[in-house]
């Protein structure tokens, strides 16, 4: 669930007497969640914790193809800001997660995998949570630094 935002608890009539599409429109430009689609677009984004079928895959595949622009802007803004410490440690524990992965498949590239090693690797890796989660830590000051000589150029 997205956290939220001092702005959600605000009940405000934006422009007071106006059309309800211009004031949904201008609710929309100040940040609100008050679109319909903003929730579809936020289920793209929310954590998969289970494996996807194949229609649930090719679904996804729809989504992310109808909010590829969406996404292309939001990468854009993202990459001109300094990352905050809940993206740095996502970013740690994926490449740790890399890390451990790559040490199981004995420096086999992922896609030379099958699926079914894929899946049988990634069960694996599940069970190793607190290994790879000290592992990150150790990782942070490396991410850290490197996202902010990323950012000097």
């Amino acid at each position: 669930m997205a956290k939220l935002k001092f702005k959600d608890f605000l009940a405000v009539d934006y422009m007071p007497g106006e059309d309800d599409l211009i004031k949904k429109n201008a609710k929309k430009r100040k940040g609100d969640s008050g679109g319909g689609t903003n929730a579809e677009y936020e289920s793209v984004q929310s954590e998969v914790d289970e494996a996807l079928t194949m229609s649930q895959r090719l679904q996804r595949s729809r989504q992310f193809k109808r909010y590829k622009s969406r996404i292309k802007l939001g990468k854009e803004r993202q990459s001109r800001r300094l990352a905050d410490d809940k993206r740095l440690m996502k970013r740690a524990r994926k490449a740790a997660r890399n890390l451990v992965a790559k040490r199981l498949t004995r420096d086999m590239p992922k896609s030379e995998l099958s699926f079914a090693r894929r899946q049988e690797i990634e069960k694996r890796l599940d069970k190793m949570g607190p290994r790879i989660e000290k592992l990150a830590k150790r990782m942070l000051p490396k991410l850290r630094k490197a996202d902010r000589e990323k950012k000097r150029g």
